[in-house]
């Protein structure tokens, strides 16, 4: 007994030693270990994690870290202790503005997606990674071309005006070039703000959405190291069926005879071309020769990350290139970024544990930069594209020209020194041998040297977080965007390819630009719990500023066209051409220069927010905006933006207690809120002066014209922000320990005061003035679902997504309620905005058939006063006047889908990994704007052979008929439904056993091979039915640069 009371003794005077190491065995430096109800005796773990705690044998104590799970456990001499990384808590926290908030007391719509989700879904941007994965956002790719951007919309077109949602990249404000800058392997997390409450902290900017992306910090334990591979193989996913030689003959005698002319070829089955070679087989296939299939892509991470309780850094690198499936083996068609990050954050001091004021200081350092290169075509044109002409140009149509034909094509084009191939023969000019309007040879628009882009962006951040006391924290922070770019082009050839694409000089230029947006913030936060209360409190100030400048200019005549620049031409300044007589006829510039200021913009800002909540159980959350914006006019320099949302957990509520074992969670959130749109454009609430003409005034009894000036329009100092009230009602629904999720949202969007020329009188006699006279508005439903289960060994998750959304545009606020937008180089039609319809839609005739017979054209043309013949369209009189014209056009078909909807499913076992992800649209049109009757030689789509050729032979297709400009009008036969499924992404992958890896110190090894865009299911026949420009054109298909079907292997290492 007296040497156990020895022994006893001892170990109290020397302690309790042991070991603290993380999941993966490895030491933990600076773990906090304390003595339960004894907070003031404790220490912290070494180099080596091990410690020493003066307490008896048997002492509960805890043992903490930063972004582990903290244990209560019993003190015994030598014991070993496993921290295990806290990931639910990660899960369980969203970002929202200025703030992270626990997911059970989130009041408002947000969506959240996790490094997790985004993991091998995307490696340009992650705005695309978004694309199936967040209910409410609709990602639109505008086409394959490497770097393009897609267009987002949240929740709908909220305005006929600017509808980009706001970026926020750790706290700086961006647009989707900024966004651009950030890798996707560098983010943690991205949260979309949906409704109004979430976003109205960001006030006059959140109309249209906020995205909030937080970029990865370093994680407690020794240095992470990773570095991730991968090489892809780009192909087209699919070609265009277009005609072949025989049968595009065969049409175009048709063509010919029905429009009253003599067959073009005398027999369509034994073709010659235009060097006198017989046509075998297809004939000369353009898509073949300009797609560049097995087009590479690659990319390369490095990064460097750790932490302790002082330090906190997260440093990265990467390097991503991409060559273009069209034109990118020509180097007209092509993509290169390179980003590097690093994030830091010093705890300066932490004496929170001595006293209770003054008592913490963090300090964040972060910086950005990207450096891209770019080289790019016409993406969806019908100006004569690469891919455009590629479906217009005959099958009969030699790529060049060989022996006489050639030199006489030579000697046409004199003035010019032709494309030539590698053998010397001039690429074919299709309008030397035909009619192909603006259409180019697409292997000879290969030749041009292309215009190269460039740009860099740095993206600061410094910040100080102090804590003042109790629980009340300041924050400072300043961030910058430092953008350059600029492009460089130059003409080496006097060149021809059509009458609107060709130069009768040599020239070089090139612009430069820059620009500087600041923003500095400070913020006083305040959270607290009072027994069963929790609340908190944000109150805030923000400023920024944006300006820049630009500077370009041009010369003619290069000297050397290895030296394709501004300082080795020789143009002079001015070049004149003068008649028989030496007198001057006309003058040319040479030299052409531009540059100046951007206009500066300006932003001041207060903001507050209320959260409480009680016993989390009931829920309130109120927030409040003050702008101020350089945009708006003198009367209103500022607007208030509110918004208040309430939650109830019933889940919490005692009578819900018998229902635990299978509903584990159950909310109900309501919200209401108004944001504004500042994006409107600088200066239009004032306008220019005007001088001469009306302007000028006569005065006097000699009636003496003197020069005048005068406004060019009428001002309006009351403009003012486009302004978005929406409300929003959802329920989270959670079975079974939430291995089972459900969410589903409704909400009202509506947006008030678009910008619009407004309806004054004519008799006013001036330029009307832009006012806030439209609205907008937008509905949907949106659902949510997520299932996680294990068999074995085997551990499966899987998350779908689905939206419905519902647009019409309420009052377009100008005096016709109507604007027309056109479809390039149709006619009668196009794309429309008008009251009480979805915005935009696509405007032209509906048609019910084609004419059979004489019959039944003699009772149309009788019936509708018109002069059809059979093989004419029978138009419907949708007015029922009676009379077939312009009056009869009206909606054929919207853009927009009815739904957007992802799947994605992930699946592990004993190394492997699995992962599928599917999305598609549901009620979405296309125009197809590929074929025009007005080209006389071009080659047709195959849906042509379909045409009326007698009675009977076609009810949908007209005949075919030279200069026929009444059947091939704006209408619903363009139309072709846009709904898709497409396999985005599928995955397998297998991780090495660490206990091999760990023998040449290697903590993770994993390899994996992945397919993107691997299977699209459509009913629409182009190349692609994802068609995102603009609001405007959207969905119009001029023969659109495709997304690329990519096979990928790569690799995943970690030291």
């Amino acid at each position: 007994m007296l040497l156990a009371l020895m022994v006893a003794m001892t170990s109290w005077a020397q302690g309790i030693s042991g070991t603290v190491i993380d999941d993966q065995g490895e030491a933990v430096i600076g773990a906090s270990i304390v003595e339960k109800g004894n907070p003031q005796n404790g220490t912290i773990t070494d180099f080596d994690g091990k410690f020493t705690i003066k307490v008896k044998e048997g002492t509960p104590i805890v043992i903490s870290y930063i972004g582990y799970v903290s244990q209560e456990l019993k003190a015994t001499n030598g014991m070993r202790v496993t921290l295990r990384e806290d990931a639910q808590t990660l899960q369980d926290v969203v970002v929202i503005g200025y703030g992270v908030q626990k997911k059970s007391v989130v009041t408002a719509s947000i969506a959240k997606v996790s490094a997790e989700d985004l993991e091998g879904k995307t490696r340009l941007r992650a705005d695309d990674a978004l694309k199936g994965l967040a209910a409410g956002v609709n990602v639109t790719s505008a086409s394959g071309q490497p770097g393009a951007q897609s267009m987002i919309r949240v929740r709908g077109t909220g305005t006929i005006n600017d509808t980009n949602p706001l970026y926020i990249i750790d706290g700086m404000p961006a647009d989707q070039y900024g966004l651009e800058s950030v890798n996707p392997n560098d983010i943690e997390s991205i949260e979309v703000l949906k409704d109004a409450a979430s976003g109205a902290i960001y006030g006059a900017r959140a109309a249209n959405g906020v995205i909030l992306v937080t970029t990865k910090k370093g994680k407690v334990g020794k240095a992470q190291i990773n570095y991730n591979f991968s090489y892809g193989w780009q192909t087209a996913w699919r070609k265009r069926d277009v005609t072949s030689a025989t049968d595009y003959a065969i049409l175009q005698n048709e063509k010919y005879v029905n429009g009253g002319q003599a067959p073009l070829y005398a027999d369509p089955y034994n073709l010659v071309d235009a060097n006198g070679q017989k046509i075998t087989g297809y004939g000369t296939n353009w898509q073949e020769l300009l797609f560049n299939d097995n087009a590479p892509v690659s990319q390369h991470d490095v990064s460097v990350s750790g932490a302790t309780e002082k330090v906190n850094y997260y440093l990265s690198m990467g390097y991503y290139t991409q060559e273009g499936i069209v034109g990118g083996n020509y180097g007209q068609s092509n993509y290169d970024r390179l980003t590097i990050r690093s994030n830091n954050q010093f705890n300066i001091f932490d004496d929170s544990k001595e006293r209770s004021f003054l008592n913490k200081l963090d300090i964040s350092a972060n910086l950005s930069y990207m450096r891209t290169h770019s080289t790019g075509i016409d993406a969806n044109s019908t100006w004569g594209s690469p891919l455009g002409s590629a479906l217009y140009l005959a099958p009969t149509l030699p790529v060049t020209l060989t022996g006489a034909v050639a030199q006489d094509m030579i000697d046409r084009y004199a003035a010019y020194d032709l494309y030539r191939d590698a053998s010397g023969n001039p690429y074919t000019i299709p309008n030397y041998v035909g009619s192909y309007q603006e259409q180019n040879n697409p292997i000879a628009l290969m030749q041009r040297n292309p215009s190269k882009g460039w740009s860099h962006k740095f993206m600061p951040k410094f910040s100080i977080d102090l804590q003042l006391w109790d629980n009340l924290k300041y924050h400072f922070s300043w961030s910058a965007e430092q953008s350059f770019w600029g492009s460089e082009s130059a003409t080496l050839t006097k060149y021809y390819l059509s009458g609107n694409n060709n130069s009768d000089h040599t020239q070089a230029s090139a612009e430069k630009a820059n620009s500087t947006q600041w923003q500095v913030e400070n913020t006083l936060t305040y959270d607290k719990t009072f027994g069963k209360h929790t609340i908190g409190v944000v109150l805030g100030q923000s400023a920024l500023k944006y300006y820049g400048d630009n500077v370009g200019a041009s010369h003619w005549n290069l000297i050397n066209i290895n030296k394709p620049y501004i300082n080795y031409t020789t143009g002079g300044d001015i070049e004149t051409t003068v008649d028989a007589d030496g007198k001057i006829t006309g003058v040319k510039s040479l030299v052409g220069g531009w540059g100046g200021p951007y206009v500066e913009h300006r932003l001041a800002s207060l903001f507050a927010r209320l959260s409480y909540n009680y016993d989390e159980k009931y829920m309130f959350q109120g927030t409040i905006r003050r702008d101020g914006s350089s945009r708006f006019g003198s009367n209103h320099k500022y607007g208030v933006f509110p918004s208040f949302s309430i939650g109830w957990n019933i889940m919490n509520e005692k009578f819900m207690e018998s229902t635990r074992d299978w509903l584990s969670n159950l909310k109900f959130r309501a919200s209401w809120g108004k944001n504004g749109n500042e994006n409107i454009g600088d200066f239009r609430y004032t306008v220019l002066t005007t001088t001469g003409g009306t302007s000028n005034y006569y005065f006097g009894r000699q009636g003496v014209m003197n020069y005048g000036s005068k406004a060019n329009g009428l001002a309006n100092e009351n403009l003012k922000w486009e302004e978005s009230e929406q409300t929003d009602l959802g329920l989270d629904f959670g079975f079974w320990n939430n291995k089972l999720t459900f969410t589903v949202d409704y909400y009202i969007k509506r947006t008030n005061g678009m910008l619009m020329t407004m309806p004054i009188p004519s008799y006013v006699g001036e330029t009307k003035p832009i006012g806030n006279v439209g609205d907008m508005e937008n509905s949907g439903i949106e659902f949510e679902l997520g299932y996680k289960w294990n068999i074995g060994d085997a551990h499966f998750a899987v998350k779908g997504n689905a939206s419905y959304l519902k647009n019409k545009l309420k009052n377009l606020g100008n005096d016709t309620g109507f604007l027309n937008y056109g479809i390039s180089q149709f006619s009668d039609g196009g794309t429309r905005a008008e009251n009480g319809q979805p915005f935009p839609y696509f405007y032209g005739y509906k048609t019910a058939g084609v004419l059979q017979n004489k019959a039944e054209a003699d009772a149309y043309n009788a019936k509708y006063g018109t002069s059809s013949v059979p093989g004419d369209l029978i138009f419907v009189d949708t007015d029922g006047n009676n009379v077939i014209n312009s009056d009869d056009r009206t909606k054929i078909g919207k853009p927009t889908p009815d739904w957007t909807y992802g799947f994605n499913l992930n699946a592990d076992w004993k190394g492997f990994d699995f992962n599928v992800f599917f999305q598609g649209v549901i009620g979405a049109d296309i125009f197809d704007a590929t074929w025009r009757q007005d080209i006389a030689s071009g080659n047709y789509p195959t849906w042509v052979l379909q045409r009326w050729t007698g009675e009977g032979t076609s009810n949908k297709i007209p005949m075919l008929k030279l200069g026929d400009s009444k059947n091939w009008v704006v209408s619903d036969i363009y139309v072709q439904d846009g709904t898709y499924l497409r396999l985005k992404n599928i995955s397998l992958g297998y991780t090495l056993p660490r206990n091999l890896t760990k023998k040449v110190n290697v903590e993770r090894f994993r390899m994996y091979v992945r397919a993107e865009n691997l299977f699209t299911w459509t009913k629409y026949w182009g190349f692609d039915p994802e068609i995102g420009t603009s609001s405007t054109s959207m969905g119009v298909d001029y023969g659109v640069y495709p997304q690329a079907r990519i096979f990928t292997v790569g690799f995943n290492l970690s030291l």
